[in-house]
């Protein structure tokens, strides 16, 4: 994660060695983990995704699939049909990711009411 030598205190470098800021933040924005679990289901077209993903643009879709692409966790295939035909799938990478991707989504589930309450405290305390 970062440097780490006995009893100190991680340090996060800000450059492309740091997995938290180069590969973690870029799946944690607000699309990239709703769009890879959509694909988990199997391939889909760009329209079937955007129907399936509540309130997301079409340009961020499209933003999104080419850095999901990019990263190497989405495939997309163009088949030569009229009109032409695009599919977008997981790769094996993406599968991998989803696997311990989903722990996280199944613990904000399972926590999900504890945050609601702490939240409601917190805002509480704040209006005083």
């Amino acid at each position: 994660m970062g440097s780490h030598k006995g009893n100190e205190r991680r340090v996060f470098l800000n450059n492309e060695e740091c997995p938290v800021r180069n590969v973690v933040a870029q799946i944690g924005d607000k699309w990239s983990i709703l769009i890879l679990f959509a694909l988990v289901d199997g391939p889909d077209r760009f329209n079937s995704l955007k129907s399936r993903i509540e309130g997301i643009s079409q340009r961020m879709l499209t933003q999104t699939l080419r850095d999901l692409e990019r990263d190497g966790f989405v495939l997309r295939t163009v088949y030569p049909e009229v009109p032409v035909k695009v599919e977008y799938e997981l790769t094996e990478l993406g599968k991998g990711l989803c696997a311990p991707v989903w722990n996280l989504v199944s613990w904000a589930d399972n926590h999900l009411s504890d945050i609601r309450t702490a939240r409601q405290q917190y805002d509480e305390k704040s209006e005083r």
